[in-house]
């Protein structure tokens, strides 16, 4: 047997460990919620705070530059309080839904004994080796979090609502499904204290100040305090909390705007780019076709080798072992901790991956002409930022078909929940790196710096765009997220097939993962 074949023999095991590791994990993302009900709900928070706006005396010195009513009604719509009890019942039901699937799972898996659920779950960076066992008591003690999160809230959008018999009975129903867990009883105490001040009589609780302050954001701590300070009669104490809240829906409109109103502006923007470049390729289609294709010195093999070992095998496995045998435990890091430890696991896979390509591909040094070009035959600025735009309106329309197709299952990237809850900016700074930075670098020298040129052997230039960025999707192990960063890295794919530098589709990627870090901060810091 010779070395070649025994080489063969290797790297064929390790693909059908990968392809076997890859599927597990693809098919276990199909019972993940995505993340995209919780970005509605965080978007539906800050319209909640600018409804205060609304509230306003006309000619109220205090409140400066208060929408009139025209403007309110066209920013936040004729009845914001009635949609926004429509996406809490929502996401409620989707969470019930989603509950019910995860308990029917471990039933399966657990026939002759219920389920038994952590009080505090564990959450998991990625769908890596793990127990999924415990990977579905995790997502059912989160779906149960969530449900009691949206009740406490749905009550008080009850209230506000003029339903309060309404609102009670949903305190009451969550004390009940509370019970007496101590782990629970700050949640249980403070839907007794929202029960209580908005009761006739009302009934005044101890703590009920400090419970509200814990146990609830933005809006919903604004009105559970003001209900509060007036039945405590605290005028001074009330009027200064609704000079802050008209502080804060003023500052939420800027964020509506950038949030909702700038990427709806590039959207258009890229929609008119596209119908230029459409209307170009029309018109020089009698010209002769530009050669697109790159000269490739090594066979399938090679790029096998460099895919499987380089980024499947390092990134999913090796590493994962590796840091697995130090002991280290991402959930028992504090927040910047996290935050590092993600930033230095990403370089890690990074590294790994990087020298299982140079040490692939070495042996054909020096690689022919327009291998691994930072900067091409025409601008990497134009092409990346109108790429950006271009990409805009086509993502709209794949993520409006996926969630038809998915219904908020499919899993999401477990970074975008970590930014949206993340307040510290050390921390996000880490993750911004992480995503802005690190990742467009190594995951577009990846795969359209060697990736797609080398697919170009095999099938025309469009063939190997469309290939590359499927496998770009999937390797982020989430099957929701598939169809749109198939289309994500097609745009990035053809960024670089024009320009011929690396630099079009780095900046493309950074500018993408950039705007959607910004996005979800704004979001986040709208209910703190």
């Amino acid at each position: 047997m010779t070395g070649q074949t025994i080489r063969r023999l290797i790297l064929g095991a390790i693909t059908l460990v990968v392809v076997a590791l890859l599927g597990t994990s693809l098919l276990g993302s199909l019972g993940e919620p995505q993340i995209t009900d919780r970005l509605e709900l965080y978007q539906t928070d800050l319209l909640l705070h600018a409804t205060e706006l609304g509230k306003v005396e006309p000619r109220d010195p205090s409140i400066a530059n208060a929408p009139s009513a025209n403007t309110y009604k066209a920013l936040l719509g004729n009845d914001p309080l009635g949609e926004a009890v429509k996406q809490y019942q929502k996401v409620r039901q989707s969470a019930a839904t989603n509950l019910k699937q995860f308990e029917t799972r471990l039933q399966q898996s657990k026939p002759d004994s219920a389920p038994d659920v952590p009080a505090t779950p564990v959450p998991n960076r990625s769908r890596r080796i793990t127990d999924p066992q415990q990977q579905v008591k995790t997502a059912i003690q989160q779906q149960r979090s969530l449900i009691n999160q949206l009740d406490l809230r749905l009550g008080i959008l009850q209230a506000e609502q003029g339903k309060t018999s309404e609102a009670l009975t949903t305190w009451k129903e969550l004390v009940n499904r509370l019970g007496d867990r101590s782990e629970l009883q700050p949640l249980s105490e403070t839907a007794r204290v929202l029960d209580g001040v908005w009761s006739d009589p009302p009934r005044l609780l101890p703590d009920a100040e400090p419970l509200i302050q814990k146990n609830l954001e933005g809006w919903f701590r604004y009105k559970g305090l003001s209900r509060l300070y007036e039945l405590q009669q605290r005028s001074d104490v009330l009027a200064t909390l609704k000079t802050a809240e008209q502080e804060v829906a003023q500052q939420t409109l800027i964020k509506l705007a950038l949030v909702g109103t700038l990427p709806a502006l590039g959207g258009v923007a890229g929609l008119i780019l596209l119908i230029i470049m459409g209307i170009r390729a029309f018109r020089s289609r009698s010209a002769a076709p530009e050669n697109l294709s790159w000269e490739v010195p090594w066979t399938w093999e090679t790029i096998v080798q460099v895919l499987v070992v380089g980024f499947f095998f390092m990134g999913q496995i090796v590493i994962p072992l590796v840091v697995g045998a130090f002991g280290i435990s991402f959930t028992a890091f504090g927040t910047r901790a996290k935050a590092v430890y993600t930033l230095t696991y990403y370089l890690l896979m990074a590294g790994s991956g990087l020298a299982v390509l140079y040490f692939s591909i070495k042996p054909f040094f020096p690689l022919p002409e327009g291998w691994f070009r930072l900067t091409g035959k025409r601008s990497w600025v134009a092409w990346g930022v109108g790429g950006y735009f271009a990409a805009l309106p086509l993502m709209l329309i794949i993520s409006i078909l996926n969630q038809q197709i998915w219904q908020g299952q499919g899993g999401s990237n477990p970074l975008l929940q970590i930014v949206l809850e993340e307040g510290d900016p050390i921390a996000l700074s880490m993750f911004f790196i992480t995503a802005s930075i690190a990742a467009p670098v190594f995951e577009e020298i990846f795969f359209r710096g060697f990736l797609l040129p080398s697919l170009t052997r095999y099938m025309p230039v469009g063939g190997a765009i469309g290939l590359s960025a499927l496998i770009f999707a999937t390797a982020h192990l989430s099957l929701s997220e598939v169809l749109p960063l198939t289309v994500l890295g097609s745009v990035l794919g053809f960024a670089y097939t024009r320009s011929r530098g690396l630099l079009a589709p780095i900046l493309l990627h950074s500018l993408w993962n950039s705007v959607t870090m910004l996005g979800l901060f704004l979001l986040g810091s709208g209910v703190k």
